[in-house]
């Protein structure tokens, strides 16, 4: 699917993540436990250094501005999904592959969501002059 500008930095740290699920999701379903210890703290490393940040760029940025313009329910299914990721990724401080495969399986589910309602929204709803100055970090009058 064709992205903005202004949104491909978002989309590409997407396409980073749906990697590293692919490579939790065999970890986890390969039940070998050596992969699934090395998987899980991998997966702490990655959450900690790409996904929390991406995370905060888009709750600090992205979502207020689609919430004043009335996009509540995709506001809100992406913090409870974030949400849901932080707590199975402190799950796994304990190896498991079930909760391995569970982080893994949310992780595409909501990287698929936000390429596919999030962002459309966000193109659709904001437009591209508001999206460049969003994600600049710029003011924007109301």
């Amino acid at each position: 699917m064709k992205r903005c500008p202004e949104l491909q930095n978002l989309s590409r740290e997407h396409h980073t993540a749906l990697r590293l699920a692919l490579q939790w999701r065999r970890a986890a379903e390969s039940g070998d436990d050596q992969a699934i210890v090395a998987a899980s703290a991998h997966a702490r490393e990655a959450f900690d250094a790409e996904l929390l940040p991406h995370f905060r760029e888009e709750e600090i940025y992205l979502l207020p501005r689609l919430e004043a313009v009335g996009a509540s329910a995709v506001v809100a299914r992406t913090l409870i999904e974030h949400r849901a990721l932080q707590r199975l990724v402190r799950e796994l401080e304990i190896p498991d592959g079930e909760v391995l495969l569970r982080f893994a399986d949310l992780l595409t589910a909501h990287v698929r969501f936000e390429e596919r309602e999030l962002f459309e929204d966000a193109e659709r709803l904001l437009g591209r002059e508001i999206l460049a100055r969003v994600l600049r970090h710029e003011s924007i009058a109301a």
